[in-house]
């Protein structure tokens, strides 16, 4: 493209100069808008959408975005200010469209204000966000747009410089602070993965279907097993027929009365209940009825073994390594009550939280992280799942699902305690290594993405840099290992062979290794 000399000679200043370059050679399309706070005017300026190799969804989201401001700009409070992580880390790490433009003051306004030898109001407010590691915010919709004051690399740019992101509400408040105290979220789900639950009728239920297959089985060995399947059951259906008749069952000879428990009110349209309550700390049971007015609704839970130290892992030391959310297709009462007996004095979620961080999916729907914080409470790349069921996730959420073995009591009573490691406590030696990962918690460990990656590389990002050029944000996903990675392994770390292997398959192989070299040793260190 040839210029007219004459035509560059009339640009007033070298900035505009730049500038005029800078929109030529990007091919970015600029628009004009103005920025408010409150009702006071800030000043104009010129906005570039930027437009990344992305999904059709994600280019037109940051089309309405462009649609929105073009208006205008206005903005009405500010984040709050950031103790350890920069701004531009955090909205990098949560946002889901990458930066959606650049803006910077108009040079109109800028020669006005260098006429007058004073700071513009524009400029006042790219100082304050910088000083106090904070952002400008507008309410756009359904979403929050984060203006994030940029450094410049050009010494002649003095006009204040802004990237641009659009967030769920709340988001960036709630992903700060996990940020901030190096602290994830964690995902659970209930039935066969923390606790198996039956009532009365489904123990009759299970009773007969095992009866059935018994009838028609030829292999004795089967049978037999199939035999002492239906004992168990029969002997906890036992269990929970006395309390339902009753409210005390007999163990060894002594009679185990009810103990009533109660269960505050969750908010102001519910009442608080009493529970008649059985506890048989030995055999890992409890007897509780959901609905305290109705005995068909007695239910006896299993809780899984080794869930105490999980628990107890989540929160060491008082202080909370993961952010506590159950997904569950059970119903709500049952799913309530379920998570009550897991959590008797709710050190894991708050009672006043419980009603929004346990999500009930409707059958035949797939559970999904973006359901589970739909109030924008989390983000997806930083929660773990833990579930014994892979396909019931959306697809998008199964890289981040840790997949343990169905808890069966019945159908396998030994299996947990048999186990060198109990599952668990497997599931709590994945969240450590998922944690120390994420945000390098130890020096030995291979994969630092947020710490020494994402943290090291932003102060040197500038507001002329190409935003491809930023590490990736870190994901839980990075550090899951699948079960085709793990066979892999064949159980002997030290005979792991890469000959022949592709630079991402050998990344694999090596990460796996990693995961299972320092599990012991993130808990040893006790990872604060």
């Amino acid at each position: 493209m040839i210029f007219d000399g004459l035509q560059i000679r009339k640009l007033e200043t070298l900035k505009q100069r730049l500038k005029f370059f800078s929109r030529v050679f990007c091919g970015k399309k600029m628009y004009k808008s103005v920025v408010y706070k409150g009702d006071e005017l800030l000043g104009q300026v010129e906005i570039y959408a930027q437009e990344q190799q992305q999904e059709e969804e994600n280019k037109n989201k940051k089309k309405r975005v462009i649609d929105e401001i073009v208006k205008e700009i206005r903005i009405s409070h500010f984040s709050q200010t950031s103790e350890r992580c920069p701004p531009l880390a955090v909205l990098h790490t949560i946002t889901s469209v990458g930066v959606c433009f650049k803006m910077e003051e108009s040079t109109s306004s800028t020669t006005k204000i260098s006429s007058s030898q004073q700071e513009s109001p524009l400029h006042l407010l790219h100082s304050s966000c910088i000083q106090e590691n904070k952002t400008a915010v507008m309410h756009l919709g359904g979403e929050e747009l984060h203006l994030v004051a940029m450094p410049s690399r050009s010494n002649e740019r003095q006009y204040p410089c802004f990237w641009g992101f659009s967030v769920a509400p709340g988001l960036y408040d709630s992903c700060l602070v996990m940020l901030n105290l190096r602290c994830l979220g964690i995902v659970f789900d209930l039935d066969e993965t923390l606790i198996v639950a039956n009532t009365m009728r489904s123990f009759e239920d299970r009773i007969d279907a095992l009866q059935r297959k018994i009838s028609t089985e030829v292999d004795p060995q089967r049978i037999l097993g199939m035999l002492s399947e239906v004992k168990r059951y029969q002997d906890d259906k036992n269990i929970l027929k006395q309390y339902v008749e009753n409210d005390q069952v007999v163990e060894n000879g002594k009679v185990i009365k009810t103990q009533s428990e109660v269960v505050p009110a969750l908010s102001d349209n519910h009442q608080p209940m009493v529970r008649p309550l059985i506890r048989l700390q030995e055999k890992n049971i409890i007897l509780t009825r959901i609905n305290p007015q109705i005995r068909d609704t007695s239910v006896l839970v299993r809780l899984r073994p080794a869930w105490e130290d999980l628990r107890s892992y989540l929160t060491a030391r008082g202080r909370k390594r993961f952010e506590v959310y159950v997904c569950t297709m059970a119903e709500r009462d049952y799913a309530l009550e379920m998570w009550r007996l897991l959590d008797p004095e709710s050190n894991l979620i708050n009672s006043k939280e419980l009603l929004d961080r346990i999500v009930c999916v409707k059958s035949g729907l797939r559970k999904s992280l973006f359901n589970v914080f739909q109030d924008g409470i989390c983000h997806p790349k930083m929660a773990l799942v833990i579930d014994d069921r892979l396909k019931v996730w959306d697809e998008r959420d199964q890289s981040r699902v840790h997949v343990v073995p169905a808890f069966a009591p019945y159908y396998a009573p030994q299996a947990e305690v048999n186990n060198a490691v109990p599952v668990l406590c497997v599931a709590r030696n994945v969240a450590c290594n998922v944690r120390g990962g994420f945000f390098n918690m130890t020096l030995e460990y291979v994969y630092r993405e947020f710490d020494e990656g994402l943290l090291q590389k932003i102060p040197e990002v500038a507001y002329e840099d190409d935003t491809d050029n930023i590490p990736s944000p870190p994901d839980v996903s990075n550090y899951l290992v699948s079960e085709d990675d793990a066979s892999a392994v064949n159980g002997n770390r030290d005979q792991l062979s890469f000959d022949g292997m592709a630079d991402a398959e050998v990344e694999r192989q090596l990460k796996f290794q990693f995961l299972q070299l320092s599990s012991q040793q993130f808990l040893q260190q006790s990872v604060a």
